[in-house]
């Protein structure tokens, strides 16, 4: 028991408790809670840009070579775009096969578009694709950092980590500096990170004070569905992939379960970005490979949004009674395929880019969203999770294929060695994969 309650699952697992007790018995106050919530997550996103630049830039440069850096790239954007397509398919067949809109029979003039002001306007620049490509060029580089947009300081770390490179020993001291500014912003995570359950209490407190017990058990249709399209995509899809790869996704989870209890408290996967890359270099995969993918999969492979988005589309759709055509779908997919890119870093992710979605296919009236809004924070816990989880695995499928991974030490740390088990103030060490006996993909 006080081996529990001394570790941080064990700490996030009580506060979790704690916060819906507070939320029922006493709602006023469970509400007033929120800034612990809110200021957590602050102190989270205050340091995402400076590691996201730091270990992509420190993996590009530690990969050797760009013509390195550009295969492992290439393998990652085949990956996430196969999985994607796979997660936009599997919402869009759950949504037409069980129908959870139909019948609802809901009049779009009778709809409030107040609801939907603060969305409009961040969802004017994904409607095409030239307007979601301009959005990823930051004004300046520092514009990118002070906004915190992930998805412009990844475009500005590819181009420094690029020059870096090509620069070789002559970059040799701006290496060794970035490296050592990851290290101390690891180090300020470190401390940040100490602060979850409080952030975990803040949250759930706020939200069962503000919903009420029978919100986290009652749930629509809607959310039931996709609750249950993201345990079939993970158990089954990522669950064959990692199979493929050669280990036990299962075992994955139980090695990643803090930080996953972590997002199912704060509905946020920024809160564990950097405790997930060195978990998964400390579990023998080159920091290379983590530093390329894990940032990339944040904006690029969000499978549970990707299963949330075209979910939704059609819930609009059939509450609204919009008849689609076979085109009209194929559209949805095709534009879900462009829009699901943007949504990370964008306040309101996912009404937004929903909203971009909807705004290119007239059929379907974009104040429908107004329908899903009292329940976008039960969905993001598990598009969260999905996305998290999806991410991991795409690590590690890739470190595979690129023989990145050392498999003995994996195996190990999996299953629960206790010589090897993750200790956060300790260093991540140095991997080097044996260069025979892996297992190809």
């Amino acid at each position: 028991m006080f081996r529990f309650m001394n570790s941080l699952f064990g700490r996030v697992m009580v506060a979790l408790v704690a916060g819906i007790l507070i939320g029922a018995l006493f709602p006023h106050f469970g509400q007033s809670l929120r800034p612990l919530g809110d200021g957590f997550l602050k102190l989270i996103k205050m340091v995402i840009a400076p590691i996201v630049f730091c270990v992509v830039v420190s993996g590009m440069a530690s990969a050797g070579n760009l013509k390195k850096v550009g295969r492992v790239g290439g393998k990652a954007v085949m990956y996430f775009e196969v999985m994607t397509s796979i997660a936009l398919l599997i919402g869009a067949v759950l949504a037409a096969v069980l129908k959870p809109g139909a019948g609802m029979n809901v009049d779009v003039h009778t709809l409030d578009a107040t609801a939907l002001a603060t969305y409009s306007e961040h969802a004017k620049s994904l409607k095409d694709v030239a307007g979601f490509l301009l959005k990823i060029i930051p004004d300046t580089a520092f514009d990118a950092f002070v906004k915190g947009d992930i998805l412009q300081v990844l475009v500005f770390a590819v181009l420094f980590g690029s020059a870096l490179s090509l620069l070789g020993d002559k970059a040799r001291r701006v290496n060794s500096l970035i490296d050592e500014l990851a290290q101390v912003f690891f180090r300020v995570m470190g401390f940040i990170i100490k602060l979850a359950p409080l952030g975990v209490l803040g949250a759930i407190a706020f939200t069962t004070g503000t919903y009420g017990v029978a919100s986290l058990k009652q749930l629509s249709l809607l959310v039931l569905i996709f609750y249950v399209s993201c345990a079939l995509f993970v158990v089954v899809v990522l669950g064959v992939v990692m199979r493929l790869a050669g280990f036990n996704l299962f075992k994955l989870v139980r090695y990643l379960r803090e930080e996953l209890v972590i997002v199912l408290g704060t509905a946020s996967s920024d809160a564990v970005l950097p405790q997930i890359m060195r978990k998964l270099e400390w579990m023998g995969i080159k920091d290379s490979t983590v530093g390329l993918v894990i940032p990339t999969g944040y904006s690029f492979n969000l499978d549970g949004f990707s299963i949330y988005l075209t979910l939704a589309v059609l819930f609009i759709a059939q509450a609204t009674n919009t008849p689609l055509s076979l085109h009209d779908l194929v559209v949805v997919l095709l534009v879900s395929l462009v829009t699901s890119k943007g949504a990370h870093g964008i306040p309101g992710s996912a009404i937004v880019i929903l909203a971009a979605t909807l705004s290119a296919i007239p059929a379907i009236p974009v104040l429908g969203l107004v329908l899903i809004l009292p329940v976008d924070w039960f969905v993001g816990i598990a598009r969260a999770i999905t996305n998290l989880i999806g991410n991991c695995v795409a690590t590690v499928v890739i470190a595979a294929w690129e023989r990145d991974i050392d498999y003995a030490r994996a195996r190990r740390v999996l299953n629960q060695d206790p010589e090897l088990r993750y200790v956060p103030e300790v260093a991540v060490p140095h991997i080097d994969v044996p260069a025979h006996g892996a297992p190809a993909v």
